[in-house]
């Protein structure tokens, strides 16, 4: 699977298992002070940041919001 611009140049063609492994800077848009701050909260993979409770809160929040219009 090509990633593209979810994720950076580096990580491009990593492996989904790879990238999810991967500092949350691998992500396009975040830096390694990113990584710091979130680290601060218990997330230092993107794994643990898509599977952070408040993450999914406000996806699940912003879906129904979707279905609201």
């Amino acid at each position: 699977m090509k990633f593209g611009k979810l994720v950076d140049k580096a990580w491009e063609e990593k492996s989904a298992a790879e990238i999810l492994a991967a500092p949350p800077s691998a992500l396009e848009g975040l830096t390694e002070k990113h990584d710091e701050q979130l680290a601060a909260l218990g997330i230092k993979t993107i794994q643990d940041l898509a599977n952070w409770k408040y993450a999914k809160r406000a996806a699940a929040l912003a879906a129904l919001a979707d279905t609201d219009k």
